[in-house]
């Protein structure tokens, strides 16, 4: 009898964990960490890979100590992953980087005329472009990219890898399923949770 993968849409902020093929743990990144330091504790063999869920990129925990500790440390080291990150009072420093640009002639001209010059403009073009959101292409690459990145660590050296990741980024994700089929569950299910929104 055929069964359907059930698949959801991922959370920000959000990790998955690897004991060799099978799925161990998945939320965010301090309860992740702390399932996985339960794991090891029972399992002192356990071979683990721990994947960004948005990125597709492996990530590491320090597990000494306590729960306590081990979350402290991630909200130290990850900031951007610790939901409740306190902010300093007043207002937020800019954080201006200062990095070149190159330009033809024209486009200096055209900045240098616009009000507040062309930091300023450049400024506030990249921040419309942010609000408008990224491009149907550039977002079906976010999902490829980091889907062939959670692939290519844990599968790399799997039957059909090479034929999966041409069907990933051709968007053939009927094909992908079906090159995928005989990996291990736990992998097919978060390879096709990855590619979810392409």
């Amino acid at each position: 009898m055929a069964t359907t993968e059930q698949t959801t849409f991922l959370p920000t902020s959000s990790c998955t964990a690897f004991d060799r093929t099978r799925r161990v743990a998945s939320g965010s990144y301090v309860e992740v960490a702390v399932a996985l330091n339960e794991h090891i504790r029972r399992k002192s063999d356990a071979s683990i890979l721990i994947f960004d869920d948005i990125s597709g990129k492996q990530i590491d925990f320090d597990l000494r100590g306590t729960d306590q500790e081990i979350a402290e440390r991630i909200h130290k080291h990850y900031p951007a992953n610790h939901e409740q990150a306190k902010r300093a009072p007043g207002r937020p420093r800019l954080g201006v980087v200062s990095r070149e640009v190159t330009l033809m002639p024209h486009h200096w001209e055209w900045l240098a005329e616009e009000p507040g010059g062309a930091s300023a403009t450049l400024r506030r073009l990249v921040e419309s472009a942010r609000r408008a959101g990224p491009s149907e292409k550039a977002r079906l690459r976010r999902i490829h990219e980091r889907t062939y990145r959670f692939m290519s660590a844990i599968a790399g050296n799997f039957p059909n890898f090479e034929e999966a990741s041409r069907a990933l980024f051709a968007n053939n994700i009927p094909g992908l399923k079906k090159l995928i089929g005989t990996w291990p569950a736990d992998i097919r299910r978060h390879i096709l949770n990855l590619c979810a929104d392409a």
